[in-house]
C-alpha cells in the first residue's frame, strides 16, 4: 500500500515562495506519474503539475508555466513542488497524487494561503 504525506504549505504574501513536499511510503515514486493537483471546495480538482519516469519529464498547466517547478530526490522518496511568484489565486489546498494502471493514491493535502 502506497502512502503519500504532503507538508510544506503555509502562509506566504504575494510574490512570494513556498516549497510544499510529498513524502512516498511503500514503493518508489518512479514507479508512479507523480503529480501535484490543487482543490478549493466546490471547485473541481485541477491538475497543477506531473513528473513521470523518476523526474525525467514534467507537465504544467499553463497557470503555473515558469512559476511552479516539480521534481524529485529519489534517496528520499520525495516529491516536490517548488512554487514561485505565489498570487493570491493560488491559495487552496495542493495534493499529491501517485497514479499507475490499477493504482490511485491521493495524500491528504497541504494548504497554501497567498495573501498580505
Amino acid at each position: 500500500q502506497v502512502q503519500l504525506v504532503e507538508s510544506g504549505g503555509g502562509l506566504v504574501q504575494p510574490g512570494g515562495s513556498l516549497r510544499p513536499f510529498c513524502v512516498v511510503s511503500g514503493s518508489s515514486f518512479s514507479s508512479y506519474r507523480m503529480a501535484w493537483y490543487r482543490q478549493t471546495p466546490g471547485k473541481l480538482r485541477e491538475f497543477v503539475a506531473n513528473i513521470i519516469s523518476g523526474g525525467s519529464r514534467s507537465i504544467y498547466a499553463d497557470f503555473v508555466k515558469g512559476r511552479f517547478t516539480i521534481s524529485g530526490d529519489n534517496a528520499k522518496n520525495t516529491v516536490y513542488l517548488q512554487m514561485n511568484s505565489l498570487k493570491p489565486e493560488d491559495t487552496t489546498v495542493y495534493y499529491c497524487n501517485a497514479y499507475r494502471t490499477g493504482d490511485d493514491y491521493w495524500g491528504q493535502g497541504t494548504q497554501v494561503t497567498v495573501s498580505s
